[in-house]
């Protein structure tokens, strides 16, 4: 399974599991990124760090090491 580290700029996912430290699994649920949410990159940084992505129409910046521990499922034919 990948993860949304590993999602390309203008690919879509579906989030299958978070599996991260309890404060950023708890960030992250309180911002709404949880099993079944369907998200793409927006864009990342020139160096990696931070990757922004689009949910629920939320625009959100994720660490590498926090998008690490969010393994998703990519939609096919998913680059929009």
């Amino acid at each position: 399974m990948n993860t949304l580290r590993e999602l390309r700029v203008g690919h879509r996912a579906i989030v299958a599991s978070i599996e991260t430290g309890t404060i950023v699994g708890q960030r992250l649920l309180a911002l709404g990124i949880v099993p079944g949410t369907r998200l793409s990159v927006t864009k990342v940084a020139p160096l990696g760090d931070p990757i922004a992505i689009e949910f629920n129409g939320c625009h959100v910046s994720l660490r590498r090491d926090e998008a690490e521990g969010v393994f998703i499922k990519e939609e096919t034919g998913s680059a929009l």
